[in-house]
């Protein structure tokens, strides 16, 4: 058996409501001969009589309160669908997909995600952590709708990467050690080191200012977590180069924090799939994007 249209499903209903085949072919905007059609084609599928008709008054046999009562519930469950779609395609509702590390959903995205909790309420941001390949790799195959990576990177076909914003990276020392004003990679080099993970930007931007003048340092450990590796400089365990995100944050007494010389910055940029976009995720997009100006 086919399935049941819910045209046909609310052709009924309104019957059942106004008691007159007549009345209802008005409120619904169709021809008599089109209503009796939709009663008699449900009435074929069930094979039982959904309406009697008596003294001019129409009304549901046993069988059609039955169905009624479901075709009730469908109906309104069709039109709850629909309202919600169409307010997700009014950018009023949605479900958006971010990826970001650690130090950016710590440091940069509160802040956008206070706006959006302001300003677009019914907007879910699914946060997740991820480096800036994963981040591209995600957008490639459709699981997630925003990155922030770290510049440069090659995106690849049909993956957009604009400037963000730009921050400082700085040297994170035990306040103990008695840094220059201005650390240098000759001195930051003869120290016991945290790095990121040789996977990672950060890495590659930190190594070859080591490099340029001449210091190719092995990291006592490698970690991609900011916080944690904040927490061992704090224990003396050894100094570590991070961009210094979202302003000057307080720091741990226990922690110097020196600009470098040379000077280093770190790009980030923001990544999504070319081509038309939600109003959802563009709400996050411009959100994001107000805290990188």
């Amino acid at each position: 058996m086919r399935e049941i249209s819910l045209d046909r499903l609310r052709t009924l209903v309104v019957i059942a409501d106004l008691g007159s085949f007549a009345e209802a072919a008005r409120q619904l905007s169709l021809a008599p001969p089109t209503v009796s059609l939709h009663v008699a084609d449900l009435e074929a599928r069930i094979g039982a009589p959904l309406l009697s008709r008596t003294r001019g008054q129409v009304r549901p046999t046993a069988v059609g309160e039955t169905l009624l009562a479901r075709a009730r519930r469908l109906l309104a469950e069709a039109d709850q669908a629909l309202d919600e779609v169409r307010r997700q395609v009014k950018g009023q509702t949605g479900r958006v997909r971010l990826g970001a590390s650690t130090g950016a959903i710590a440091h940069l995205l509160p802040q956008a995600l206070e706006t959006l909790r302001v300003e677009h309420p019914g907007i879910d941001v699914q946060v997740q952590v991820l480096t800036s390949q994963s981040s591209l790799a995600r957008l490639r195959e459709g699981s997630l709708d925003i990155g922030l990576v770290a510049l440069p990177q090659v995106a690849g076909k049909g993956i957009r990467v604009t400037p963000w914003r730009r921050d400082p990276i700085m040297a994170y020392v035990p306040i103990d050690w008695q840094a220059p004003e201005r650390v240098t990679p000759a001195w930051l080099a003869q120290r016991a080191l945290i790095l990121n993970d040789s996977n990672t930007q950060l890495s590659r931007v930190t190594s070859e200012w080591f490099a340029l003048a001449g210091h190719y340092p092995q990291a006592r450990i490698e970690l991609n977590y900011n916080d944690a590796i904040k927490s061992l400089v704090a224990a003396g365990y050894g100094a570590t180069l991070l961009p210094q995100e979202g302003g000057a944050a307080e720091l741990d007494p226990r922690i110097a924090r020196r600009p470098l010389r040379p000077a280093l910055w770190r790009a980030l940029g923001i990544a999504c799939r070319e081509g038309p976009m939600e109003r959802a995720t563009a709400h996050v997009l411009e959100a994001v994007t107000r805290v990188g100006r």
